[in-house]
């Protein structure tokens, strides 16, 4: 049984935990961008002193990690307004915007604008859509080919794969399912990041858990998956691109 059984929250030494029980014999500790939202899952009949003790002799790793989240730079909201930055595949682009009766869509026009093609009177939210349908159509395509190369890689199969907004993680694996999410915010990093998150992924078909045996097959199929990790965690995010 997966679901998870209870919710609850526990404070140590200033840092609020959130506690999620479930069905699962080891605790899984994650800390969140931007700010470091704190989550610990836990066996359902583990006792809190046994928790809080955990917390504890973690407690400077968490502060790590949430200061070194809070180092990221962060954009202001996206206005959809002539020569605004936007990211497009680890590359800063210029958004040209041209009011139009045509299809309302984006194109990448050259390596340094992108064309906003939209009608007179679309809205702040309509331009959003647009913004976000040339993401995912290009962010599709990336991930095909790279759930292509990589499934023979490492000998498995996904049934299912989608692109979608996700609020605090950058990807998500379902291995039961073998069904794959990919964050839509993807589409603004470079494509060997995108790869990154994408083998990832794919190795918990393999082994579900964060364990020394998925950082083994890490290691094994791609080497450099740490510093990979390390740049993605460390490039620009969207104002809005993480929530709790």
């Amino acid at each position: 049984m997966n679901a998870i059984l209870q919710v609850e929250s526990i404070s140590i030494l200033d840092v609020e935990v959130e506690i999620f029980r479930k069905d699962i014999k080891n605790i899984h500790l994650r800390v969140y961008p931007p700010e470091g939202f704190v989550r610990a899952t836990v066996p359902f009949d583990m006792d809190r002193d046994a928790i809080r003790l955990f917390l504890v002799k973690k407690i400077s790793w968490i502060r790590k990690q949430q200061e070194d989240f809070r180092k990221v730079e962060r954009q202001t909201p996206r206005d959809f307004l002539r020569r605004e930055s936007h990211y497009f595949l680890g590359l800063r682009y210029l958004l040209d915007v041209v009011e139009s009766n045509e299809k309302q869509q984006v194109v990448q026009k050259n390596k340094k604008t992108l064309v906003l093609q939209m009608r007179p009177e679309a809205s702040h939210i309509k331009a959003q859509e647009i913004m976000d349908a040339f993401y995912r159509n290009e962010l599709k395509l990336i991930v095909s080919s790279l759930i292509e190369k990589w499934e023979p890689l490492l000998k498995v199969q996904v049934s299912d794969w989608q692109v979608n907004k996700m609020r605090t993680r950058w990807g998500t694996c379902n291995p039961e399912k073998k069904r794959i999410l990919i964050n839509l915010e993807l589409a603004k990093k470079p494509p060997r990041c995108i790869e990154y998150i994408v083998v990832h992924e794919l190795v918990h078909l393999l082994e579900r858990t964060h364990n020394e045996h998925f950082i083994e097959l890490m290691d094994s199929f791609l080497p450099n998956w740490r510093a990979l990790k390390h740049e993605l965690n460390s490039l620009p995010v969207s104002h809005a691109d993480w929530n709790y």
